[in-house]
């Protein structure tokens, strides 16, 4: 295994040239990069990039709700995945991270109800996996409930994985969604051993004053993202259980800590301090 770095959050600190962040990452000990929706779309950068060396590319990223109501929008995220699609196939990076989308009617009142956007997602899926068949390209759901998303937990894992009888699609394994969400984040790794293709490294810490008061409905006061090691997630645990099920892809460094955030010197040193964690856990 070794450790990669999506872009996000260097882009959100306004760093968008993706050979300086190759550069940064390639002197720092990364040697692959996950590429996110703000890094432009050059041909002739990503090759540029990657016949340099430095670092490999094996994913992009683009996490939208491609079932919002808003028929417009729904459209163009459709439409910028499926180019993501094609570009990923013509520079040889062979996986997306995406979310599934989700129709209106899966909220009513304060619950959500996943089960509602099934058939929507599924056809959708379809299409999406038809064009990343021909450009020989996996997806990934990401377990993110934030993006317009119904791949958020096991039974709806299950759920879309039965009726999509594909081996281009898996998942982008966040551990840190599922903390929140009070779901074993190590047994569902060798429950989904065949489906993880992707693992993010972010971790996630519950403020148990904040959550007797506010309860878990309001659900960003009383949990944030950390970087791994400063939240509840054991990540010797988690390396060991991708270890134990022959995981040989990468864990990509998801940076969204607010702790260190705000600053480039923040950011890179919350990505050093995640790298150095993680990656203790080696074998």
């Amino acid at each position: 295994m070794k450790m990669s770095l999506l872009t996000n959050s260097l882009t959100g600190i306004g760093i968008t040239d993706l050979k300086v962040i190759a550069d940064w990452a390639a002197a720092n000990g990364i040697r692959e990069l996950d590429v996110g929706p703000a890094i432009p779309m050059d041909r002739d950068v990503f090759e540029e990039v990657l016949g340099e060396g430095k670092v490999e590319i094996h994913t992009m990223i683009y996490c939208r709700n491609f079932l919002s109501e808003d028929e417009e929008e729904a459209r163009h995220h459709q439409e910028a995945l499926m180019e993501r699609i094609r570009f990923a196939g013509a520079v040889g990076i062979d996986k997306i991270v995406c979310s599934t989308g989700v129709t209106r009617d899966a909220f009513s009142g304060m619950g959500f109800a996943p089960e509602k956007s099934l058939d929507a997602c599924v056809e959708l899926a379809k299409r999406f996996l038809e064009e990343a068949g021909k450009n020989n390209v996996r997806l990934c759901w990401e377990n993110c409930p934030m993006m317009g998303n119904i791949a958020t937990s096991p039974d709806m894992w299950q759920a879309l994985f039965d009726r999509l009888d594909s081996d281009r699609i898996g998942l982008c394994y966040d551990p840190s969604h599922l903390v929140w969400q009070m779901i074993d984040p190590y047994e569902n790794i060798f429950r989904f051993r065949n489906k993880i293709f992707h693992v993010h490294a972010k971790d996630t810490t519950i403020d148990r004053e904040k959550l007797n008061r506010y309860g878990t409905l309001q659900n960003t006061k009383w949990w944030r993202h950390r970087l791994p090691g400063l939240g509840e997630l054991d990540w010797n645990r988690i390396v060991d259980g991708l270890y134990q099920i022959g995981y040989d892809g990468s864990i990509c460094i998801e940076h969204e800590d607010p702790v260190w955030d705000g600053t480039e010197e923040k950011v890179k040193r919350g990505i050093l301090k995640a790298r150095d964690h993680v990656s203790s856990f080696f074998m």
